[in-house]
């Protein structure tokens, strides 16, 4: 069912008529969440840059979040992130993040971020709890909170909406019958969107343009890096529990191997026999699934390194609205 929805949902075809009454239902009762949530929303002494998207399934936001808290150092803040912790479970909320910290706790992409930033990272299915944790440790000026769009009883300064290019808004439909969490017009209300890749484009939203890559390969057995382009021609058995698989297993072609494609769903707990293929080939997959499978990797066993890059002129408008949170609180 998952699959044909999503078939469904980012096909040119029409929303299925069948479910557009379900989809009328889930606007209603997300504007009436929202009216109520953002009543009981809270400021906090430090500015809130919020990162998220309007769509189900994954639009590069990470890697944008961890571009975003390396540029803010350089612009003179002191960034902390905050994060539901979506696929982990903490002894206890709010529940600090640490490099060396286990996914159980955390889930992958708040311990990818603090692997990648070394920065402050809070996680707490309440985000502003976790934001008013890292507020009260005294050691960040700004919070960025990964994918918290709809986390509106936490109050923020700056929205910024990732959009997949080739995927864009899908049939524009909301749940169940498209993807969208919220309707397309919300993209006018926010600050920035950054669309990742070529794709989807509207004029007058002055959408950035946002592209991922890399060629660092590092070994989850430890101490070694390598290129992607060295393993042109070599077969290779590549691993995605991403919210968009095909993005990952493109990518690897472009660089010349020969993929033999393991797609599982997103936040997969991984266990050493999901990896136990019968041959010797590599494995390569995402930093996102690195993460999982670090306490059982194996030799041969490689992670893909995937930076964000935005042109010089984009990049200067997001510093153009950071600076802006200084005066303009």
């Amino acid at each position: 069912m998952q699959a044909w929805l999503q078939a469904r949902w980012y096909a040119s075809a029409a929303p299925p008529a069948g479910l557009l009454p379900l989809s009328w239902l889930y606007g209603v009762l997300s504007a009436r969440r929202r009216q109520r949530l953002t009543r009981d929303a809270a400021r906090l002494p430090v500015p809130v840059i919020v990162v998220g998207n309007i769509t189900v399934g994954g639009t590069g936001k990470t890697p944008f979040v961890i571009w975003l808290v390396e540029r803010l150092r350089e612009w003179g803040f002191t960034p902390g992130v905050v994060s539901r912790g979506y696929g982990g479970r903490a002894p206890g909320y709010p529940f600090r993040v640490v490099a060396d910290g286990d996914p159980a706790h955390s889930g992958d992409e708040p311990l990818l971020i603090a692997r990648r930033c070394g920065c402050p990272v809070m996680v707490d299915p309440d985000r502003r709890a976790a934001a008013a944790a890292l507020v009260a440790g005294g050691a960040v000026d700004v919070i960025v909170a990964d994918d918290g769009l709809q986390h509106y009883r936490l109050a923020r300064d700056l929205e910024i909406c990732v959009i997949d290019g080739p995927r864009g808004l899908g049939n524009g439909a909301l749940l169940p019958a498209g993807p969208l969490r919220e309707p397309p017009a919300r993209l006018h209300e926010v600050d920035l969107i950054v669309v990742n890749g070529e794709g989807w484009n509207d004029a007058a939203l002055r959408p950035l343009r946002m592209r991922l890559g890399g060629d660092r390969v590092w070994s989850l057995a430890g101490g070694t890096e390598r290129t992607l382009g060295s393993f042109a021609g070599q077969a290779v058995h590549a691993v995605a529990g991403i919210g968009h698989p095909p993005r990952f297993f493109a990518a690897l072609r472009a660089a010349g191997l020969l993929v033999i494609e393991h797609a599982f769903a997103d936040h997969h707990r991984y266990r050493a026999t999901d990896l136990a293929f019968a041959d010797e080939l590599p494995v390569l997959m995402t930093e996102k699934d690195a993460v999982k499978c670090l306490r059982f990797a194996r030799s041969g066993w490689w992670a893909l390194a995937v930076d964000a890059h935005l042109a010089s002129l984009d990049a200067a408008r997001v510093q153009e609205s950071a600076a802006r949170l200084r005066t303009h609180r």
